[in-house]
């Protein structure tokens, strides 16, 4: 780690930004007036997915706690890169959405005095996941903030927030970066093969994270392969269907697997909490009330599971509506680059019409909007696997 901001390729202007901002941060604390419309106590993040919203929130966390501005080699950066620092309070809901009492005991301990002397930092990703209440809750502790507590606000879009919230935000708003600029971090930092980080960079869209896993997990790769194998296999009913199912299955089993490697830890610490295995005075009282502790944490767990099974139905469904979209831009003529090897798109491409290609990617969004709306998912896909298949 050299650089706190040197994972946002692209974000020159962001990155600008938020160094003024730190050096008014700075400014402040050494009694000095800083310069105009830099800092201020409430930021919101906003781009798609994959522009590093969340990324350049926590390089901006780290050069506000640290010393020399984000230096990247002190224990102070290394600690908020981990995300262990005392002062940082990294806020990621787990769930569909994030309620209206979590948000509460967030206040209340965002409302403390920093231990460090510099400033107490609420990062919160996926902040348009709050309840109506939860954002309420949020709504008075930006109106009426502690003096060193700064609140960092991550959401896809300014418009996901609701108006209040928004308007007490200085809104910093990260593009997606260019598949050269993705491919060069994943060269240079992370000693992947150039040529290969580059197709990497361009099937995950300017994602680095999303193109770091494609080009060094094996697994990752095969199963967006299997997802782009759809397109040609979906030719009538019955291997519509087959697909469906089996696209429905690998994101239960991925979800399965993601979460039952948190899952008991989780139970285990709750259980050891309430004295499990103890012995003395009152470990018979206390663990009376394990029940009811271990079924709230039960009902997150499967929350948190609904989330990322949805999530990872979401993501197949963006690469094929991405695979598409490069049929799209070939059938119209269009120079741009393509996510996808041209050569594996020209037999589809020629086969069908661009009217088609367009009527195929919107039954990919309007399944993506049912999943949303809590439609059973092998009903929505199999919709849409149809919908592909008679074009």
């Amino acid at each position: 780690m050299t650089d706190v901001f040197g994972d946002l390729p692209g974000q020159d202007a962001v990155v600008s930004q938020l160094r003024r901002a730190a050096a008014g941060a700075a400014a402040i604390l050494a009694g000095e007036r800083p310069e105009p419309g830099t800092m201020t106590h409430a930021w919101l993040f906003a781009g798609p997915p994959g522009s590093g919203r969340s990324v350049a929130a926590r390089a901006f966390a780290t050069a506000l706690l640290c010393p020399s501005g984000g230096c990247g080699r002190c224990a102070t950066c290394l600690q908020v890169h981990a995300g262990t620092h005392a002062d940082l309070m990294l806020v990621r809901p787990e769930g569909l959405s994030y309620g209206v009492k979590q948000t509460r005991e967030l206040v209340l301990r965002a409302a403390g005095k920093p231990t460090g002397g510099r400033w107490q930092v609420v990062l919160f990703e996926d902040a348009d996941r709050c309840t109506e209440q939860a954002a309420n809750a949020l709504l008075k502790a930006i109106e009426e903030p502690a003096p060193r507590t700064v609140w960092l606000l991550c959401a896809p879009a300014a418009q996901d927030m609701v108006p209040t919230i928004r308007s007490r935000c200085r809104v910093v708003t990260l593009v997606v970066p260019s598949s050269a600029a993705v491919a060069q971090v994943l060269a240079e930092r992370d000693g992947i093969e150039p040529a290969r980080a580059l197709a990497a960079a361009r099937a995950a869209q300017g994602h680095i994270g999303r193109a770091r896993r494609l080009a060094t997990d094996p697994a990752a790769a095969r199963r967006r392969a299997d997802v782009l194998r759809i397109p040609a296999q979906v030719t009538s009913l019955g291997p519509a269907l087959a697909a469906a199912a089996a696209l429905v299955r690998t994101a239960e089993e991925e979800a399965k697997a993601a979460t039952e490697e948190l899952d008991e830890p989780e139970k285990e610490s709750l259980r050891r909490a309430f004295g499990e295995g103890s012995t003395g005075k009152g470990v018979a009282k206390a663990m009376r009330g394990v029940a009811g502790a271990m079924k709230d944490l039960e009902d997150r767990q499967k929350s948190r599971a609904t989330r990322v099974k949805r999530d990872t139905l979401d993501q197949a469904l963006l690469e094929l509506a991405q695979f598409y979209r490069d049929i799209l831009m070939l059938q119209v003529g269009a120079g741009v680059e393509l996510a996808n090897p041209e050569a594996d798109l020209r037999t589809i491409a020629a086969a069908s019409s661009p009217e088609a290609t367009l009527r195929r990617i919107q039954a990919i969004m309007r399944c993506r909007e049912r999943l949303t709306l809590n439609v059973a998912p092998l009903l929505a896909v199999e919709e849409m696997t149809l919908s592909l298949a008679h074009g």
